[in-house]
């Protein structure tokens, strides 16, 4: 079975694995992995903690020179994977080609994270093209929907399954990330709060006080009120001025949003890390790192980001 693609093409490189069983996995990943170690290239995997088992078990001593993450941790958040799993990785090995393994989703994904997902998907041939990556994402064919295996082919340019290689004829990551670009509804009785640029320290203590009644606290009530301080700031200054601020429980999670008049043009917004010495342009991806997840619609009538934090 062949697990690269032909480089000709594209120097990066981004084909879906199938898979059904453990055998499967180990099958279509470990040799995939030896063939980057045996030619120099800096391999890593981000997969969820138990196939990250089956891979060092099956890797043996080579497992040692490989660099592993559990994905249900680093990438809890999709929008994270890319600039902290994939690109951190990949920019901290600049010279030659990188090799990765990233497995984001798996069957206990939420019907709330899953749009995310295959937006996170979609977006990496962006964040990727024209660079020496190969980028490797294995999907539970026996675990997931149908609708994640016909995502797969939306956002992978080749799939391989069943030890067979194919070349996607429904290629297509723009249109799921528009697919995914979807309304967000928030419950009736949110605690709502409407802000402009004098309101901003009251849009924080707004925040903080509806998300400390609903049982956040510690690190993670920080993480909200710096969250909310850069997503008002931003609408402030880049989503028309002014905007609006609600607060609810959603299960075991507090839930936040921002609306505001502005759109959001750039997909890889929050995801495409900045130049060290660019100035701003961190807010967004400030969010995706401190949230558990973080969900975003955006069309000519204005711009609605919600991210999530456990309980």
């Amino acid at each position: 079975m062949s697990t690269t693609t032909s480089s000709e093409r594209d120097p990066f490189v981004h084909p879906a694995l199938f898979y059904r069983g453990s055998e499967q996995y180990t099958a279509g990943t470990v040799p995939f992995l030896l063939a980057g170690l045996s030619a120099g290239e800096a391999v890593a995997v981000a997969v969820p903690g138990p196939n990250l088992e089956l891979i060092k078990a099956e890797m043996g001593a080579s497992a040692a020179d490989v660099k592993f993450l559990d994905m249900t941790q680093a990438g809890r958040n999709p929008g994270r994977i890319i600039p902290g799993v994939l690109r951190a990785f990949a920019d901290a090995h600049p010279a030659g080609r990188v090799r990765i393994i990233g497995e984001p989703i798996w069957a206990d994904r939420s019907a709330a994270e899953y749009p995310a997902c295959v937006q996170h998907e979609a977006l990496i041939n962006a964040a990727f093209q024209g660079r020496d990556v190969t980028i490797l994402c294995p999907y539970d064919a026996d675990a997931l929907a149908p609708e994640a295996l016909a995502d797969a082919h939306v956002t992978h340019p080749v799939v391989i399954d069943d030890g067979v290689e194919l070349t996607s004829d429904v290629y297509a990551p723009e249109r799921a990330v528009a697919r995914y670009n979807q309304p967000l509804t928030c419950p009736p009785g949110a605690a709502s709060l409407s802000f402009d640029a004098d309101a901003l320290p009251s849009a924080r203590s707004f925040a903080t006080q509806e998300a400390r009644q609903l049982g956040l606290t510690g690190a993670r009530l920080q993480d909200l009120t710096l969250a909310v301080a850069e997503l008002t700031t931003n609408s402030v200054v880049h989503g028309g001025g002014s905007g609006t601020l609600r607060v609810w429980a959603e299960g075991p999670q507090v839930v936040c949003e921002v609306h505001d008049p502005g759109r959001l043009t750039d997909p890889l917004a929050g995801r495409r890390p900045p130049a060290r010495d660019q100035l701003g342009g961190r807010g967004l991806m400030l969010v995706h790192y401190v949230a558990d997840l973080v969900r975003l619609h955006t069309t000519e009538a204005g711009t609605t980001i919600r991210f999530y934090l456990d309980l």
